[in-house]
C-alpha cells in the first residue's frame, strides 16, 4: 500500500462535504499528511448567469465569479478554523467549471495520494443516493477515493 502523503478533500460547503472535510483532518493529523481542500463553481451555474445577462444587462459574470471566489475562500478560512486546522500543511483550491472534471484536473495538479469527499454535493435533485459527481469520479478517479458517508 502506498504512503499517503497528501489528501485531498473535494467540498462544496455541503453538510456531506463538511464532514469529509473534518474526516480527511483527522486522517491527515494521524498519517501527518498535507491536505488539499478543491472547490469548484458549476459551469452550470455560470452558464445560467450567462443567459440571465442577455435579458438583464446591469448585471457583471466576471463580477460574480470574483466575488464567489472570494466568499469561497472565506468559507475554507472559517472551516480550516473550525477544524483547527496547521495553515502550514494546508492548501485551498477554487476552480471554475464542471465539477468532476475539474476534481480530476486538480488531482493531476496537486498529485495528492487519496481523494475525500462525501457521497452527495449540493444538489437534492440528481442522484438521491450518491451524487452525479460523486458517481463519475468513482468510475474515472486516479487514485483510492474514500467517500464519507454521514448518516
Amino acid at each position: 500500500m502506498r504512503t499517503v502523503k497528501k489528501i485531498m478533500v473535494a467540498i462544496d460547503f455541503s453538510e456531506h462535504s463538511v464532514a469529509a472535510a473534518q474526516s480527511a483532518a483527522g486522517l491527515a493529523s494521524d498519517l501527518d499528511a498535507a491536505l488539499v481542500l478543491t472547490n469548484v463553481i458549476n459551469q452550470r451555474d455560470i452558464d445560467a448567469l450567462e443567459f440571465a445577462v442577455k435579458r438583464v444587462a446591469i448585471f457583471s459574470v466576471e463580477k460574480h465569479i470574483e466575488e464567489q471566489i472570494e466568499s469561497r475562500k472565506k468559507l475554507f478560512a472559517d472551516l480550516q478554523r473550525k477544524l483547527d486546522l496547521d495553515n502550514a500543511n494546508v492548501q485551498t483550491s477554487v476552480r471554475t467549471g464542471v465539477p468532476f472534471r475539474e476534481i480530476l484536473a486538480s488531482i493531476a495538479e496537486h498529485k495528492p495520494d487519496l481523494l475525500v469527499m462525501g457521497r452527495r454535493g449540493n444538489s437534492e435533485l440528481a442522484d438521491i443516493i450518491i451524487g452525479s459527481c460523486a458517481q463519475k469520479l468513482f468510475r474515472r478517479c486516479p487514485i483510492p477515493l474514500l467517500s464519507i458517508r454521514t448518516d
